[in-house]
């Protein structure tokens, strides 16, 4: 409790509170805007990280992270265009209650929703951080290796819908990370003196997340204007109170377990989110024509996931989503290796941090319940402007790395190749997830095979790795038995689907 509090009294420090303040807004902002999420907006401000100290960038970058999913509403509400793949399900009632004149509702539910949410994620974070590190502080490299694996095939297997291209991502990323000279000799350099140190994460992000996005918007821009609907000062009445506060409990508990797993994200428990409220309603008239439950549920789930992720970053060091990702390099950047001996070495900026998430889910409601009508004049900054401005601060944080040329080459390289991996649908995350832990994990596999002189049954030797590495056999049965099954027959896509997946 000590440590809490005085976690509190450093992130309410004036300097620390305005960052917060920051990235609450910068979150809700790129959240808003289609196709612009937290993991972009973080990849262009890891150049912060070079002249910030690490309390300060970490509580704004977790700012950005919270506001970033709940903007994601506000875009499905009032445009039926999710701006993050976390935001696709609420868009399905959300709209629809706008449509009916009821979007002041829908925007108060989701934002009332994730406030609650992610409160309760963040004490859980507080009660499982510490007992969490005290259990993996025992774990050896053979147990890290084995784990990172199953970060690896996790997130290959469960994103997409074609594991080969979620592998071909993730060779990908592998073999980003093996360019350099850290072991010794020279791989993948090319004769060329500038890669002997890497490439560095912050360019392959950047390039990866907003080079590729504005070069696909580019490719697929409309020039017709965005029809938004208006919206007042959000309130809910009585009624929609009564409704609303289960779904944000039974939301909260499908959210938190979700983020904490391996490639878990926001994605799947808001889905069962609204299977489940769609199942228990009172109202099954209602959904498909605008639930209230059917946004209150979701939007829960959506943020006690954001709290989820940070239990397995902290402890473990291994990201479950691309925001997450981001994180860990920011963390790395400042020297800082999340993991179980992170509570001890740096429990100030741990507690900060956890303190911090709380402050920026209190300024995500206060914030954005009145600034809710500005929200949606935002989605109204044109497309060619908004991508062009991107663009230039892309090139800027490329550019502050190592302030060598070079690196504004391999930003439009990676670029293109994130151009098209859009293009040929293949997932994001395994190659952020290669590029960061890819390193990592080699340095765990010589760890062990060095301790043990080379005999590669030490990779099997500690009871976590067996229950690790018989996860992994699961999980590759159950995706192969999947894969044998027949496809059953498609429902029919109506037209308003086909519209939203296009969006």
């Amino acid at each position: 409790m000590d440590l809490l509090l005085e976690g509190f009294q450093q992130a309410l420090t004036p300097t620390n509170l305005l960052f917060a303040c920051l990235g609450v807004i910068l979150g809700t902002a790129v959240g808003v805007l289609p196709g612009i999420g937290p993991a972009m907006a973080l990849a262009l401000l890891l150049p912060v990280t070079y002249s910030v100290g690490p309390d300060s960038a970490i509580i704004m970058f977790a700012g950005v992270y919270y506001g970033g999913m709940y903007g994601g509403s506000t875009t499905s509400i009032l445009l039926n265009t999710p701006g993050e793949s976390s935001s696709v399900v609420t868009a399905l009632e959300g709209n629809k209650m706008a449509k009916r004149g009821r979007a002041a509702q829908a925007l108060a539910t989701a934002a009332i929703g994730s406030f609650i949410a992610g409160t309760i994620g963040t004490v859980l974070l507080w009660v499982l951080t510490p007992r969490v590190s005290d259990l993996v502080v025992k774990l050896g490299a053979p147990s890290y290796f084995a784990l990172m694996l199953l970060s690896f095939i996790a997130v290959t297997t469960v994103l997409g819908s074609s594991r080969l291209r979620g592998f071909i991502a993730l060779f990908l990323g592998l073999a980003i990370g093996l360019v350099g000279t850290q072991t010794g000799q020279a791989r993948l350099t090319f004769g060329d003196a500038k890669l002997a140190d890497g490439i560095d994460v912050v360019v392959v992000a950047v390039a990866i997340f907003a080079v590729g996005e504005a070069l696909w918007v580019a490719a697929h821009l409309r020039r017709k204007p965005l029809e938004i609907i208006p919206v007042g000062q959000p309130w809910m009445g009585k009624q929609d109170w009564k409704r609303s506060w289960k779904p944000w409990l039974r939301g909260t508990a499908y959210g938190f377990p979700f983020g904490a797993l391996p490639a878990g994200g926001a994605e799947m428990p808001t889905f069962l989110s609204y299977v489940t409220e769609k199942r228990l309603t009172n109202h099954p008239e209602e959904f498909g024509k605008g639930a209230i439950e059917g946004v209150a549920g979701p939007e829960a789930a959506n943020n006690a996931s954001a709290a989820g992720t940070m239990l397995p970053l902290l402890t473990l060091g291994l990201p479950t989503t691309a925001t997450a990702a981001i994180m860990l390099s920011a963390l790395t950047s400042y020297g800082i290796q999340p993991g179980p001996l992170l509570m001890e070495n740096e429990s100030d900026l741990v507690w900060a941090l956890l303190a911090s998430l709380l402050i920026a889910n209190t300024l995500l409601l206060v914030i954005n319940l009145p600034l809710a009508p500005l929200w949606a004049k935002l989605l109204r900054i044109p497309r060619p402007q908004l991508y062009a401005g991107i663009l230039f601060f892309a090139c800027l944080g490329a550019y502050t790395v190592n302030f060598q040329a070079f690196d504004l080459a391999l930003l439009l390289l990676f670029g293109v190749l994130g151009f098209a991996m859009r293009r040929f649908g293949i997932p994001v995350l395994p190659l952020i997830v290669g590029v960061i832990l890819g390193p990592k994990m080699e340095g765990q596999l010589t760890e062990a095979l060095a301790i043990s002189g080379g005999d590669v049954s030490t990779l099997w030797s500690e009871p976590v790795a067996v229950v690790v590495y018989s996860v992994i056999g699961l999980l590759l049965t159950a995706v192969a038995v999947n894969g044998l099954r027949r496809p059953a027959p498609a429902a029919p896509v109506t037209t308003e689907e086909k519209e939203l997946v296009e969006r």
